[in-house]
Parts: structure tokens; C-alpha cells; sequence
């Protein structure tokens, strides 16, 4: 079986990406990143768990997992979010940067940051440069993916009602933790 973890520990993620200390209360261990994660969602800000699985999937697949979160939730979405995600999804199919700056466009020119424009962002932002082609290079930092994943799931999950929540958020949680073992 092939592992798509990034980070064997939760303190090998932190030291990585500093920014997962802004973004979560949670404090980093030794423990496995897995074992981590799934602490995370009987702990009292379950939400560090879609936050941790953000940084902890390769940039690729967080994206993915981010789509595959929302395409689950259709009644918080629009139909803007709609378009935001086939052109996620269009990248991760096939990540060419004419596609990758397709979803960086889209997310960009969206007049308000829905989750699907969150999750176009993060493709746009997975590499290559976010300046416009012909122009001077400018790198994304390497956590801006994350972020934008973590802030599209977070988002749509807000929408929920308030019942339903934690179940959503664990089953979210655990396809980013099957996405990393198959």
C-alpha cells in the first residue's frame, strides 16, 4: 500500500509549515500524523482536524480531498461554486499550469470567497507563479493551498446545519485520511 502522508509526525508538520500553528489550537507531538488527526476530532476544536488534513495532503491532494468535501455538502453551494469546482477539478485531472491559472483566474475574479472559490484558489495556488503569464514570477507560499483548502471546507461546512455538523466534519476528516493510504 502506498502512503500519501507527507508527515510521519504532527511535529514534523509544524516544523514544515509554521503557518498550521496560526491556523490551529492544537499543539504539535510525536504522536503519528494519523493518530493526530483522528484525536483531533474528539478534541474540543474538532475543526483543527480538517486544518491539520489541509497541510498534511500533498497540495494536489488537498485540493482534491476539498472538492470531493464540498461536492458532498450541494445545498451550501452555488451555482458560481459550481463552475469554481470544474475548474478545480479540471487541474487535478490533468495539473497543467494552463489549467492551474484557469482556477487561480476563476477563484480570483469571484465576487465573493464561497467555498468553491476558496478551493479554485488553492489549485491556482498549488505552484507555479500567481503573477499573469508573461510577467515577473511570483511564487505562492508554500501554505497558501492548505489554507485556501482548509478555509473552502470550513466554510461549507458553516452551512450545515447545526446538528448535522460534527458528523460532516468527521466524515470529511476521515475521506482526507483515506485519501492518504490508497
Amino acid at each position: 500500500m502506498s502512503s500519501r502522508l507527507r508527515f510521519n509526525t504532527s511535529k514534523e508538520l509544524f516544523e514544515a509549515f509554521p503557518t498550521a500553528a496560526e491556523d490551529m489550537t492544537a499543539q504539535p507531538s510525536e504522536q503519528p500524523s494519523l493518530d493526530f488527526l483522528r484525536g483531533l476530532l474528539s478534541s474540543r476544536t474538532p475543526e483543527d482536524g480538517v486544518t491539520f488534513c489541509a497541510y498534511l495532503l500533498s497540495r494536489r491532494v488537498a485540493v482534491w480531498w476539498g472538492h470531493q468535501c464540498l461536492t458532498r455538502l450541494p445545498e451550501g453551494l452555488t451555482t458560481q461554486d459550481g463552475a469554481l469546482l470544474a475548474a478545480a477539478e479540471e487541474w487535478v485531472r490533468d495539473p497543467e499550469e494552463e489549467r492551474r491559472y484557469a482556477a487561480l483566474d476563476a477563484g480570483l475574479a469571484a465576487p465573493v470567497k464561497t467555498p468553491g472559490a476558496w478551493i479554485a484558489l488553492a489549485a491556482g495556488w498549488s505552484g507555479g507563479s500567481m503573477s499573469p503569464p508573461g510577467t515577473a514570477p511570483v511564487l505562492p507560499p508554500p501554505f497558501l493551498t492548505a489554507r485556501a483548502v482548509n478555509a473552502g471546507v470550513l466554510t461549507a461546512i458553516a452551512r450545515v446545519p447545526l446538528k448535522q455538523r460534527a458528523a460532516v466534519l468527521s466524515a470529511c476528516v476521515s475521506m482526507g485520511i483515506q485519501m492518504t493510504e490508497s
